[in-house]
């Protein structure tokens, strides 16, 4: 199945959504929206197709009712999303939802582009458990792009799962939790041997946190 998810936030007006598949999206307030599950995705061989538009002068804050379950289908194991976002100068998108929970057995793989103008405000939240309890064998993909105008801003990219770079005999890691703030002036900043908070050279930070569990 193939999913088609569109959220336009303006000044002025109630956030516009378009919705078809799996995926649709309800105004819960004059800047709020919630993503709602229609139907079961992602399976094996579903794609979701996500686009988030925040212009000049609006606010979005963008939540989910439930977290996202990927779960292997009859004839293939892969599901792919792309989320994509744009934030005009003068906008704010704050992007938090549930986590996504990747079935053993599941293959799950994400790609986010974000292009920011600058004047533009992000909070973008990312949660992924790789396992339900008694599983250990599923693997999530992400791959992360994001740019001020014509400035790159962030490149980054996870594998967690087994026979993943991440994955060892000791420390294979199945929760990430990662957070795209611009712009911040945060100072580095390391939480243990799991978590760090890192400045961006074009100005915001990225923060990462590694686990067996994602925190309640």
């Amino acid at each position: 199945m193939r999913t088609e998810l569109r959220i336009d936030a303006t000044a002025g007006a109630l956030p516009r959504i378009h919705a078809v598949g799996g995926l649709a999206a309800r105004r819960t307030g004059l800047d709020t929206v919630h993503l709602i599950g229609t139907a079961a995705t992602p399976l094996g061989g579903d794609e979701l197709d996500i686009r988030v538009t925040v212009g000049a002068g609006a606010r979005l804050l963008v939540r989910s009712v439930a977290a996202t379950i990927a779960l292997p289908g009859r004839q293939t194991s892969k599901s792919f999303a792309h989320w994509h976002f744009e934030v005009a100068a003068g906008g704010e998108l704050d992007f938090d939802p549930e986590p996504t929970v990747v079935a053993g057995g599941a293959e799950h793989e994400t790609l986010t582009t974000v292009r920011l103008e600058a004047g533009a405000l992000l909070r973008l939240r990312e949660r992924v458990q790789v396992g339900r309890i008694g599983e250990d064998h599923g693997y999530w993909s992400g791959e992360l792009t994001a740019d001020i105008g014509e400035l790159p801003l962030l490149r980054h990219r996870l594998d967690l799962g087994a026979d993943t770079p991440t994955d060892d005999a000791l420390s294979g890691p199945r929760a990430l939790e990662s957070i795209l703030t611009y712009p911040d002036a945060r100072a580095v900043e390391t939480i243990g041997l799991d978590a760090a908070l890192l400045p961006l050279a074009a100005g915001g930070t990225l923060f990462t946190r590694t686990a067996n569990l994602l925190r309640v």
